[in-house]
């Protein structure tokens, strides 16, 4: 197959303010033939500055090029300049820029990554020391512990990265640990001008938080004491220990730019890193137009693995984010601690909590008053029900502990409006789509969460309460129990965590697989109170945050232990490794549940399970795909000539893909079939799978098939024998099934499992079968 290269630039109107201030303009990246520039030009960016002199509006200028990844271009235009631009023959297409935002210590003991044990993932990893982790997120704040370089080696030969100084983050802010630091603000400033920089820094350095603790979850060295507020209170550590870090800032006040997005994966590539790490989402569209997938795709077309937040959307169907499939999806879940802080009613009543507060608690014993926002007389009920700015009382919620719905604006920002408005206390009570998932907030007053049907048991009470003729008003008390471990049911399915199906390619199973990622600790910067509120002069060390933010870093460091351990194993490799080996059983013994509902949780919760680092050590078999096998999948997906250069810089034989399969033989460690159903009353599929055997050279696996209900499912052959390690079989399995009767636009999912054992390893992979009426 032919290569074709092509050069990304990104381009904005010469004055940042003015281009902020056009309503009529976006920035765009602009696709374009490498190889065609004219001699005549000395250098592609003159031969791109010449090309936009020909648009009708001002020509742009160029913020960020790309020399690695993407080749191209990119400029704020008109949609009148991008038709232009779409009509030279050497542009192949033109993107709209989307703005991501963010998706936001127990958890290395939790998965079983002990720093004691003399055998093991980190043993033979040596703690991933030699392998460099990039995060793509809000910065770092260098001066924290968990990066601190002690003991560390030299800097990897391979490493061409720099650490970008500026006036308030120095060159010595790097070191062996912290490797590199860079940050990209031209997309941000082209669409909202010039940064403020009283609240923000023109440097990597970390003012939002987000970014410091994803870093330090991935590779944070071993620190003690760490806790946060005196909770959790123990030694933190990263996954990886020992690897190198490289922040790449992206991330500004008003959200993530795929432009500057696009400038950190083409800078993080060219740099050297070995695994990408990227907490951050938008809406899902067509992965020609995702400049997140067009990335990722240049990464690991050069052996970089891509880990990618599943979105903070659940517990909806369909909400999870960052679907391309040659990038590992992560969604999140709980870990065996909690912090309970219940709720005591004046009718003796005790609904359960949790919370992070550190402050000057409630008097012991004594109960308060107690209010709903929703049902105070002055304000409009929705807003006050919501503790929104400007929507309580003084004069009704002084001396009071008051009850507000979660929504709208953040958990943390409801207790600073209460306690400016008198108020001693807070109860966030979930709504009936968050269900009875918990997020244990660093409350800026007494404060804690209760689930939905908590938080209607608690408005009921008040309801009683004040129509009784009784004298007896309601009343109600925090209960703070602190930090408690050893909790069963663990690992739960977070209630946020974003679900499948996948809504670009319902056939790949999407995500992959969840982590540890509800109240998690890691490092924190200085001058940001843990709650984030602006007001909150409280200083931490480490916070306790929860989100696929925090889960998608696990994984980022696994990967990076995994590719230490294994240096020949490709991106699919360490995937498959990851997906084979994970596990849908708590530590109770029972199948894994949902938070939101305190039901059994399903595939499109969970993807292939929950990682299970020791096991993904040894999988015994892996699927691997390669950069063509992608393209295949692509031309099956029935992506256009174009579509698939753009993604992968790279022209396509499609009739051969087509010839050969459909999208779901993509050789993917989970198997997912949707069947319309058009009348026909038997339906049936196949896929085709190979897998390489990286565990005993003359070993022989044999199948094991859980089918979904309702469906026929066989495996040809039933046995695969192996005589060498690398050696690579194939096998089908098909798929048989009949209609069920379901009312137009309905869908019914059913789900199994097939495994390969050799005795010692199972290899499992998820089975998903989707019957669709149509409309």
């Amino acid at each position: 197959m032919a290569f074709f290269f092509y050069f990304f630039f990104l381009l904005t109107l010469s004055s940042p303010s003015s281009s902020a201030s056009s309503s009529n303009s976006l920035t765009y990246i602009v696709h374009v033939d490498h190889e065609a520039k004219p001699s005549i030009f000395p250098t592609h960016l003159h031969w791109y500055t010449s090309s936009l002199a020909s648009l009708t509006s001002s020509p742009p200028s160029i913020i960020h090029t790309y020399n690695t990844v993407f080749h191209g271009f990119s400029a704020r235009l008109t949609s009148q300049d991008a038709s232009q631009l779409l009509d030279h023959p050497h542009v192949i297409s033109v993107i709209p820029e989307q703005v991501r935002h963010l998706h936001t210590t127990r958890s290395p003991e939790f998965l079983g990554l002990r720093s004691t044990d003399k055998a093991g993932l980190l043993e033979e990893s040596d703690f991933g020391s030699d392998l460099v982790i990039g995060v793509i997120d809000t910065g770092v704040w260098p001066e924290r512990p968990s990066f601190d370089d002690r003991g560390l080696g030299p800097v990897p030969i391979k490493w061409k990265g720099q650490c970008i100084a500026s006036q308030d983050f120095p060159e010595s802010a790097c070191n062996r640990k912290l490797v590199g630091a860079r940050f990209f603000c031209g997309g941000y400033e082209a669409t909202n001008g010039k940064m403020n920089e009283t609240t923000e820094f023109r440097s990597p350095r970390d003012s939002d938080g987000h970014g410091t603790h994803t870093a330090s979850i991935s590779a944070g060295r071993y620190v003690f004491p760490a806790s946060t507020l005196g909770y959790a209170h123990g030694v933190a550590a990263g996954m990886a220990p020992k690897a190198r870090l490289a922040a790449y800032k992206v991330c500004w006040n008003s959200g993530c730019y795929d432009s500057d997005i696009l400038a950190a994966f083409d800078t993080a590539v060219a740099d050297g890193v070995d695994v990408i790490s990227l907490s951050v989402g938008g809406v899902v569209v067509p992965y020609y137009l995702d400049a997140i997938a067009i990335g990722a795709f240049g990464a690991i077309d050069r052996g970089i693995f891509v880990s990618a937040s599943a979105g903070n959307g659940g517990p909806g169907a369909l909400t999870v984010t960052n679907v391309a499939p040659w990038m590992t999806t992560v969604g999140a879940g709980t870990i065996d601690r909690d912090f309970p802080a219940n709720v005591k009613l004046g009718n003796g009543k005790m609904i359960s909590g949790v919370s992070v507060y550190g402050g000057p608690g409630l008097d012991p014993g004594r109960m308060y008053p107690l209010v709903y926002g929703g049902s105070l007389l002055g304000g409009d009920g929705y807003s006050s029900s919501l503790c929104l700015e400007g929507s309580l009382d003084p004069n009704l919620v002084t001396g009071k502990i008051v009850l507000c719905d979660r929504g709208i604006n953040s958990r943390a920002t409801k207790g600073e409006i209460v306690r400016k408005n008198g108020g001693l206390g807070m109860i966030i009570a979930n709504g009936v789509f968050d269900g009875e998932g918990l997020v244990a907030d660093c409350h800026v007053l007494p404060a804690t969460s209760v689930g939905a049907s908590g938080g209607d048991e608690i408005r009921r009470y008040i309801s009683e309460s004040s129509k009784s003729r009784s004298s007896k008003h309601p009343t109600a008390t925090i209960v703070f129990k602190g930090t408690r471990l050893g909790i069963r049911p663990a690992p739960v399915v977070a209630s946020f965590s974003a679900r499948g199906p996948n809504p670009e390619t319902p056939e790949i199973l999407k995500p992959d697989v969840i982590a540890p990622g509800l109240n998690i600790l890691a490092a924190w910067p200085d001058r940001i109170g843990p709650s984030g509120v602006t007001s909150d002069n409280r200083r931490t060390e480490f916070n306790i945050l929860s989100g696929t933010s925090m889960a998608c870093p696990h994984v980022s460091g696994l990967a990076a232990l995994l590719k230490a351990a294994h240096p020949d194993w490709s991106p699919a490799a360490i995937r498959s490794a990851l997906m084979t080996t994970a596990y849908t059983v708590d530590n109770s013994g029972e199948p894994m549940m949902d938070e939101s509902t305190g039901n059994t949780s399903s595939v499109t919760d969970y993807g292939s399970g929950h990682v299970h680092p020791t096991k993904a050590m040894d999988p015994g078999l892996v699927y691997d795909i390669t950069s063509y096998d992608y393209i295949n999948f692509l031309c099956n997906s029935n992506y256009t000539g174009t579509n698939i250069v753009t993604i992968t810089r790279r022209q396509a034989d499609c009739d051969g893909a087509r010839r050969a399969g459909h999208v779901g033989n993509l050789n993917y460690p989970s198997f997912s079939v949707v069947f319309q159903q058009y009348g026909e009353s038997k339906m049936s599929t196949h896929f085709i799978r190979t897998v390489t055997n990286v565990g005993d050279s003359d070993s022989v696996y044999e199948i094991k098939i859980r089918p979904p209900r309702g469906t026929t499912v066989t495996v040809e052959p039933e046995k695969l024998s192996f005589r060498r390690v690398g050696q690579k079989l194939s096998f089908v399995v098909r798929v048989k099934t009949t209609e069920v009767k379901l009312s137009p636009g309905a869908t019914n999912v059913e789900t199994g499992h097939i495994v390969w054992s050799d005795g010692k390893r199972n290899v499992t992979s998820p089975l998903v079968v989707t019957l669709q009426q149509p409309l």
